[in-house]
């Protein structure tokens, strides 16, 4: 066991990282006491080499055991507490080690039977092995990244005064109105003695129809009416069963509102100056997922995050022109023609900003017959005041817009779109009273640290994910 002597006055010991950054370079030693696990171990004749990782840092410590103090059941994966000395490394490697005079072995693991082992592991055998991939390099990476950046996030807000809300997970409606919904209802649907067996309202739960949330903008709006600018970072579910490697059935998404804005160019300056100010301050946690990265996709997003170097905005008319100029004259084209009033397809966007731009690009003003029924008409009567951000490589990233705050306008949009009025009669509620200019954004999280981190599917991009046919946790 090890001694008590390491007492702190602290209920939480220093992590690796923060013992690491909290050196000075004295020659001095230190004494310390650590936990994590072992990621690898090499046994020599006189001594043993242990890399020692408790998760907070990629680089790990190296820890030097001599033979009689080595455990036999040190092994890759086991739990171990280490106390030692911290001193400066002898080796090109790494700037200290830490020789180690005790060791405990909180939990072992057998190495024989480990699934994580030290060699690249395929994805699919991941995926399957959900549970365990949080141990692996990247994936660990990966999720400091997403720490990092959503609190650079919020840091952004909080400078701009927004307010963090936390928003329904559990809807009546759907913000959409795309029908991607997951419906919810009790596990068991039997009704109570005092329950009226032939009523379908009374099977459900809430004596109506429930869903989990696609989005939580229209809630945001009725708090941005009250609080100014509001902002959250939720789970949303789609009942879509694509299989590309941008979709996922339960996703993050990152949602803004704020009121007294009248141009949509304005929503567009803050999803830019938000983005590079991430793209700035978290590039350190991108160094072990860019070690064996594309150049031209690290050199892309590098470029995107110049501030000096504003992003790209043309409309969704010039965007079609430059579309149907390339699928005229090129002789492969695109599988898809472009036309105005049809969508955008997955490569039209990543043409535009990896060929045309060569960088993010805003394309605004979309036909009204392509989006949601709460985005604010143009005066054009074809188009709405919205954006979509495309961005290298991945395509859409951010969508966004003015809100209808025109409550005739909202109500007839709300018809031209076939949806039920009575239950949006709370969102044209907000148009009566004290109605203000507003507008916002969607930001699709895994998207983000997909850009950010180059890794291609954004199934590697979450920690647990699901999608259609495969939930294993």
């Amino acid at each position: 066991m090890l001694p008590r002597r390491f007492a702190s006055t602290s209920t939480l010991l220093p992590t690796i990282r923060q013992l690491l950054s909290s050196l000075q370079p004295t020659g001095q030693v230190t004494k310390v006491q650590l936990s994590g696990w072992i990621k690898s171990v090499r046994r020599q004749k006189n001594v043993t080499f242990a890399v020692i990782n408790d998760g907070s840092c990629a680089s790990g410590l190296q820890a030097v055991l001599k033979p009689d103090a080595t455990p036999h059941n040190l092994t890759n994966g086991a739990s171990v507490r280490i106390c030692g000395n911290l001193v400066q490394s002898l080796g090109r490697e790494q700037s200290y080690e830490l020789h180690v005079e005790a060791v405990d072995i909180l939990g072992e693991c057998n190495p024989e039977a480990y699934p994580i082992q030290k060699q690249a592991l395929p994805v699919e055998f991941l995926r399957d092995n959900a549970h365990l991939r949080a141990r692996t390099d990247i994936n660990a990476a990966m999720l400091r990244l997403r720490d990092s950046v959503l609190r650079r996030l919020h840091r952004y807000y909080e400078a701009q005064d927004f307010r963090y809300v936390h928003t329904p997970i559990l809807t009546s409606n759907d913000c959409e109105g795309g029908g991607e919904t997951f419906h919810v209802s009790p596990a068991s649907s039997t009704p109570s003695s005092r329950q009226s067996p032939d009523s379908s309202a009374q099977a459900e739960f809430f004596s109506q129809p429930a869903y989990l949330t696609v989005s939580s903008q229209l809630h945001l709006e009725a708090l941005a009416a009250s609080l100014s600018r509001v902002y959250t970072l939720s789970p949303c579910f789609r009942a879509e069963r694509s299989q590309t490697n941008r979709h996922l059935a339960e996703f993050w998404m990152l949602e803004a509102e704020w009121a007294f804005i009248n141009h949509v160019g304005d929503v567009c300056y803050v999803v830019e100056e938000s983005l590079k100010d991430v793209l700035l301050q978290c590039r350190s946690e991108n160094a072990l997922l860019w070690k064996d990265g594309e150049e031209a996709k690290l050199k892309s997003l590098e470029d995107a995050s110049r501030p000096g170097n504003p992003w790209t905005r043309m409309s969704y008319t010039d965007a079609l022109k430059e579309l149907q100029k390339y699928h005229a004259s090129s002789r492969v084209g695109f599988e898809f023609e472009p036309a105005w009033g049809r969508a955008l397809q997955s490569e039209h966007e990543r043409w535009l900003s990896e060929r045309l731009v060569g960088g993010p690009v805003f394309v605004t003003d979309y036909p009204t017959s392509l989006k949601p029924f709460y985005m604010r008409a143009n005066d054009d009567g074809k188009t709405v005041a919205c954006f979509d951000l495309l961005v290298p490589f991945i395509g859409e990233l951010v969508g966004g817009s003015l809100r209808e705050e025109r409550s005739s306008h909202l109500v007839e949009a709300i018809q031209r779109h076939g949806l039920k009025e009575e239950e949006y009669g709370w969102y044209v509620d907000l148009r009566k009273y004290g109605s203000a200019p507003h507008g916002g954004y969607g930001l699709g999280f895994e998207r983000l640290i997909s850009w950010m981190s180059g890794i291609e599917n954004v199934r590697e991009c979450i920690a647990m994910p699901r999608w259609a046919k495969r939930m294993l946790l």
